[in-house]
């Protein structure tokens, strides 16, 4: 993910850049800028770069472009010397043609490094031509700027031609506007019949109106609407329809008021288990390191990158930064970051741990298979999302500084190429040289908090694995406390953002909790009671990212077993922060969990990261209050938003589908594919910290803060770490099976070196006999059953089923069954299991 410091040197104070269909009007137009604009006397002043030469043919300046180049300034048609001045507006206009067709890049900047663009466009050339007219304000004095047509970046040669170049100050600025479509603004893929189910109207009207759900041509519910007065997130002033009441499922509805129609939508039980697959399957074509299978992603299909073979230099044996080190590390494989070909550990740790931890909550319901997400290592016996963390969390291991040399047990902060790509560019593609980023505290303590957590899900399933993650996290843990201070530079932004981080108590305290769940010993539970975060209260309304994960340490020992001796105080909290998230809600007419005056970056994994911090207080106490909060959540992301936009790509009838990235770049080159369905938009950013959004989006109120444009990097990036709460609040909400009555009481009954028994209660607190039941739960570690009595009992993996037998299928209200079991011991902790499922609904 690209950050704000990464990018300084290219940040845009221009206010509007807009694409028009003729030159804007003037009103008091000024001189024509551009000398010989016309090519009626030859070529001069124009010029290019060496690999290419001018020629006037028929009145137009052309060039032939040759193939083979990497990035889009490899190739260059420019004009120098062009005055600006400060806060004058420009119209900028010219004709051009391609053959065949191709994607340009038009800019007006500066003329030397940074080359800060001052205008960025990127017209879609035809072979027969077309005029193209743009309007931006120069942010500076600047008596020397270059009109420039980068040109390179793709693989065939083509043929460019140009004509009727001008650029003329006095020109009126254009207004961008969104289309937000109809005034009624829901959640375009829709509702559970058993959840909640609002709606926002965007209207002048200040008394409340009526609405109307219908199902094609019948109305089937009515009510009347809510007035909220004036949204401070939107500016809009706007009403909240409820029609909860209505449960009966069904497809094409949609929700009239105010004479407006929203778009149409679903309510169904199963709507969002594609969502959950498809948020997940996001990850195999993020891979580095590995060809991505057409056959296993049609359309998606590419070389293996940064391996090594030409252009690529690889990942198999990289250098560090000059003077960091003196040797090379096989960083091969792991995911992307993101629109780039960067790797960063600590955006890395976040995304992963996110994914082990939906498994982890759900690893007794079965929802996670093997062969669910379409991977090479379907079939394998072993979950399919715990391959894929897999593959991230083998390259963090990697990035772990050896033995015997400085810092060792450290990892680098992070690889990625020396200098900044251009867009397009596919990863095998990329010719830049690789580095390794010095070490930093922050990513050996992701390193030691996701190494942790890895041991005990992958012990079932490969126990060496398991155990050399433990290795690792133990080491990096140790090197962390050795060397507490070591932070990553904010100036360590060329090639790669930064993500500095000048505070890692928060990586403390998440790597001790992991730790100490894991293993259970003194030293890790002893860190997380003496932590100040411990009993601090840290659900911000702005949710928390990859720089503050003292949340993740603590959702853990809310929900994970353990020992830990104030333990409901920790879960209290988490109680207390919901009830927070659940207030802002309520206070919010568009229902997100997310109060901050100005939108962050990435806002809207902020925004489910705070649905995470509910549907873990549901699974906690049970309360309805906290699952319909997190359910609620998903009608922002989906649709039911100031923009009247699905931010997931593929889902809701407008969705995201231009995110910044080198190889989804369909907008950019018709070409490659747009992002793959189900995966999350950055969202909304007050920041505006790309030329784009600086020029189209200045003045916005925060939930307008967003384009959905390729070059929008700050409001429009996909990231791995986006993408791991969308999989983890849509596994959450597509579980919506309500809670059985039932209680069941497990008790350790004994243990040997190598052994334990123990014995589960199952009660009926219902008031209907319960007739035949099976009762799952999961084991932490590579805890294994080896015998059971009055039940039949198997085990894959750490997924637990226990089934009646004939004698005791019926459990009469009040009633209770009585079964036992010996197993086989592992190492680390061993709590006892809190979650179980009858009958695939979770017991209270």
């Amino acid at each position: 993910m690209i950050r704000p410091s990464a990018w300084l040197a290219l940040a845009v104070a221009a206010a509007a850049v807009t694409l028009s269909a003729v030159p804007a009007t003037a009103a008091e137009e000024g001189p024509e800028q551009i000398p010989n604009g016309t090519f009626d006397t030859g070529s001069a002043p124009w010029w290019s770069t060496a690999n290419t030469a001018l020629e006037v043919e028929g009145g137009r300046l052309c060039a032939d472009v040759p193939g083979g180049t990497v990035n889009p300034w490899d190739v260059i048609v420019g004009i120098n010397d062009i005055p600006l001045v400060k806060d004058e507006t420009y119209a900028f206009s010219f004709f051009a043609a391609a053959d065949p067709g191709h994607v340009a890049k038009a800019i007006v900047q500066m003329p030397s490094d940074p080359y800060t663009a001052y205008l960025s466009a990127n017209p879609e050339l035809s072979v027969s031509g077309n005029g193209y007219a743009y309007t931006f304000i120069s942010p500076v004095d600047q008596p020397k700027a270059q009109v420039v047509f980068q040109l390179g970046g793709g693989a065939a040669p083509w043929r460019f031609c140009l004509d009727d170049v001008s650029l003329k100050g006095g020109a009126e600025p254009d207004v961008y506007k969104p289309d937000t479509g109809p005034r009624v603004r829901v959640n375009m893929v829709g509702h559970l019949p058993s959840g909640p189910k609002n709606a926002t109207l965007v209207t002048e009207r200040t008394e409340p109106v009526t609405w109307r759900l219908r199902k094609g041509d019948e109305v089937v519910a009515t009510g009347e609407t809510t007035p909220r007065g004036t949204d401070a997130t939107s500016g809009q002033n706007v009403h909240s329809i409820d029609f909860g009441s209505f449960t009966a499922a069904g497809t094409g509805y949609t929700l009239e008021a105010d004479g407006e129609t929203s778009r149409p939508f679903d309510i169904g039980r199963d709507l969002y288990d594609r969502l959950r697959d498809d948020a997940l399957k996001f990850y195999y074509p993020q891979r580095s390191g590995v060809e991505i299978r057409d056959d296993l992603r049609p359309g998606y299909g590419r070389p293996a990158g940064h391996l090594g073979v030409a252009p690529n230099q690889g990942d198999v044996k990289v250098p560090c930064q000059p003077g960091v080190c003196d040797y090379s590390l096989d960083v091969s494989g792991g995911w992307y970051d993101a629109g780039d070909h960067g790797k960063y550990v600590v955006n890395g740790g976040i995304s992963v741990h996110q994914l082990m931890s939906a498994f982890e909550r759900a690893a007794a319901t079965g929802v996670f298979s093997d062969g669910q997400l379409d991977i090479p290592e379907s079939g394998n016996g072993v979950p399919d999302i715990l391959d894929e963390t897999r593959w991230e969390q083998e390259f963090l291991l990697s990035m772990q500084i050896p033995d015997g040399k400085p810092h060792a047990g450290m990892a680098h902060h992070k690889i990625h190429d020396a200098n900044w790509t251009g867009l397009p560019l596919l990863p095998h593609r990329d010719p830049q040289k690789r580095e390794l980023h010095p070490p930093s505290t922050a990513a050996t303590l992701n390193l030691a908090a996701t190494a942790a957590q890895a041991a005990r899900l992958f012990a079932p399933y490969d126990a060496a694995f398991a155990e050399r993650n433990l290795r690792a996290a133990r080491r990096a843990w140790a090197a962390a406390k050795a060397e507490p201070g070591l932070y990553a530079s904010p100036s360590d932004g060329v090639g790669g953002g930064a993500y500095e981080d000048a505070d890692v108590t928060d990586e403390f305290y998440w790597a001790a909790a992991e730790l100490y769940i894991t293993t259970g010993e003194k030293e890790f539970a002893d860190h997380v009671l003496a932590s100040p975060l411990h009993k601090a209260d840290i659900f911000h309304p702005e949710g928390f990212n990859w720089g503050s994960v003292a949340q993740l340490g603590r959702l853990d020992l809310a929900a994970v077993p353990n020992g830990l001796p104030d333990r409901d105080a920790v879960r209290a909290s988490v109680l207390a922060g919901a009830d927070k998230y659940l207030a802002i809600q309520k206070a919010q007419p568009y229902g997100m969990p997310y109060g901050p005056a100005h939108f962050e970056w990435g806002s809207n994994s902020q925004v489910l990261n705070n649905a995470v911090v509910l549907a873990v207080a549901h699974d906690l106490s049970g309360e309805a209050k906290y699952r319909d909060g997190a359910v609620e959540t998903m009608d922002y992301i989906l649709g039911r938003n100031a923009l009247n936009q699905s931010y997931v790509t593929g889902y809701g009838e407008v969705s995201s589908h231009n995110q910044h990235s080198r190889w989804y770049s369909h907008q950019l080159d018709p070409s490659l594919p747009n992002p793959p369905r189900g995966t999350l938009a950055g969202g909304p950013n007050s920041g505006l910290q790309d030329p784009v959004a600086q020029a189209k989006l200045r003045g916005c109120a925060p939930q307008f803060c967003y384009i959905d444009d390729i070059e929008s990097w700050s409001t429009n990036e996909l990231t791995i770490n986006w993408n791991a709460p969308l999989a983890w609040v849509a596994s959450f909400v597509a579980d919506d099976a309500p809670a059985a009555s039932c209680e069941v009481a497990y008790t350790r009954h004994g243990a040997w070196p190598d052994g334990f028994t123990a014995q589960v209660t199952l009660r009926n607190t219902g008031v209907k006999a319960i007739d035949g039941w099976t009762l799952k739960w999961s084991f932490l570690g590579g805890r294994k059953i080896t015998g059971a009595w009055s039940a039949a009992v198997d085990q894959k993996g750490s997924a637990v089923t226990a089934r009646n037998l004939d004698w005791n299928r019926r459990i009469t209200p009040g009633a209770s069954v009585t079964f036992g079991f010996n197993g086989r011991s592992a190492p680390g902790a061993d709590p006892a299991p809190e979650r179980f499922l009858l009958n695939g609904a979770p017991c209270r």
